[in-house]
């Protein structure tokens, strides 16, 4: 078995073993394992129950991942988009009134139209259009994203009450466990240890204990039912599929999932230096969105907790069919999955943010109209707090800055309508 998979996903060919890609596969599911628990306190904040959420979330991503590496042969791990399933819930349900029914059907327009674009040129088309400043700038942006997440999940920043970000408390024990894990990642991943980010986790955990924040005792029994679980498989509307909100709604998600992708894709590719499997990544990716739905999630992201299982070795599918199989074996063990602390998992985004950061020496900010657009965009996905929102300032503001500097002809027609959708996209949003 071990041989035909590794003759399958070809590890030898992408100078790989069959142990990296298992390790890089445990390391992606215990950085992204968070989204189980929120992503189903969002959707429950849209009506899902909170129960068939979570089975909902897992399947999605168990399916998600799969698709990954069985059709692309990629490490990249698909699962429902942090500030995407805000987007479904306060944006759709809460603003735009949908029952969470015909958000689900939204979904589904939307990967419908994300795979047709995917198994075209079309694909080719977005992202050769897409200026590499803007292309790095998401990288970088990226980066900065992931390393806030990683500064909140650790209580290293909060929210301020004068300001909007605050340093925690660093005599909290919470806040002491981040930063003695922090300093134990760093140390493993700067020796180069084997499996430095497993072990980074599984220490951070006990560190975690040993310092009274989590206990094992606390973990308990799942009683999770898949009873629950049937009102949410399936339950899809179109009911108002010809109305001017259910339009609205696809054509918003749809822009924002096809460019988020795009990005993430292309810069999780760049990392490991094969950007030749774009195509597959792509309409797995388009598939993937479609499947959510169906079984009752809000649409899924090529993740940026990706890096982690790429910068941890992993260069296959192999890696992705590993993390959507935990995923799938998760459902039984809910409770030992959930008692890994932010303490543990903070150190990990941190680290893949400095090396996300790389990218920032490709942009020549000596150049303005490349420099500002892309500044934009690495400030605004993390101050925004949207990976959404902050491509779209970028894409925005590119063509402007070279009109404003009469270089007109530096963007093509493409981006220009490109650029026209994200601006009526911010529109709709706002009305």
């Amino acid at each position: 078995m071990i041989q035909w998979l590794k003759g399958y996903f070809d590890l030898s060919g992408h100078e790989t073993t069959f142990k990296r890609e298992l390790l890089a596969g445990l390391i992606s599911f215990f950085t992204i394992v968070y989204i189980i628990a929120v992503n189903a306190t969002i959707l429950a904040e849209a009506g899902i129950p909170l129960e068939a959420g979570i089975i909902g979330t897992i399947i999605t991503c168990m399916i998600g991942c799969w698709l990954m590496g069985i059709w692309a042969n990629a490490p990249i791990i698909l699962v429902p988009g942090m500030g995407i399933n805000a987007m479904f819930t306060y944006t759709l349900v809460h603003s735009m009134g949908l029952t969470w029914q015909e958000a689900l059907g939204v979904v589904v327009v939307s990967g419908i139209i994300v795979t047709a674009v995917s198994f075209t040129r079309i694909s080719q088309i977005l992202l050769e259009v897409i200026p590499e400043s803007l292309k790095h700038a998401i990288t970088v942006g990226l980066g900065l994203f992931l390393t806030l997440i990683g500064l909140e999940k650790g209580g290293l920043i909060i929210k301020g009450e004068n300001s909007l970000l605050a340093l925690g408390d660093v005599t909290n024990p919470f806040v002491i466990a981040t930063i003695v894990s922090i300093l134990l990642a760093v140390f493993l991943f700067m020796r180069n240890v084997p499996a430095n980010f497993l072990i980074s986790i599984m220490a951070g955990t006990l560190i975690a204990a040993l310092l009274g924040v989590i206990s094992f005792q606390d973990m308990g029994t799942s009683s999770l039912s898949l009873d629950s679980y049937a009102s949410l498989f399936g339950a899809i509307s179109f009911e108002r599929i010809g109305s001017f909100t259910f339009l609205v709604a696809v054509f918003s998600l749809t822009m924002v999932l096809l460019f988020e992708n795009i990005g993430l894709i292309n810069g999780h590719l760049n990392m490991m230096n094969r950007p030749e499997k774009f195509k597959r990544s792509f309409q797995a990716n388009g598939l993937s969105i479609l499947t959510s739905g169906f079984f009752g999630s809000s649409p899924t992201v090529s993740t940026v907790e990706s890096t982690a299982g790429i910068a941890a070795g992993g260069r296959t599918g192999l890696t992705a069919i590993v993390t959507g199989s935990l995923f799938m074996l998760s459902i039984f063990a809910i409770p030992f999955v959930k008692i890994i602390p932010g303490s543990a998992i903070a150190p990990i985004l941190i680290i893949i943010g400095v090396l996300m950061l790389q990218s920032v020496k490709q942009i020549d900010f000596q150049d303005l109209s490349e420099g500002f657009p892309a500044f934009l965009v690495i400030v605004m996905i993390p101050f925004s707090y949207s990976i959404a929102h902050g491509i779209a300032f970028g894409f925005i503001f590119y063509p402007l800055v070279k009109l404003a500097l009469g270089k007109a002809k530096e963007v093509s027609v493409p981006l220009y309508i490109i650029a026209a959708l994200f601006l009526l996209t911010f529109i709709a949003e706002v009305h």
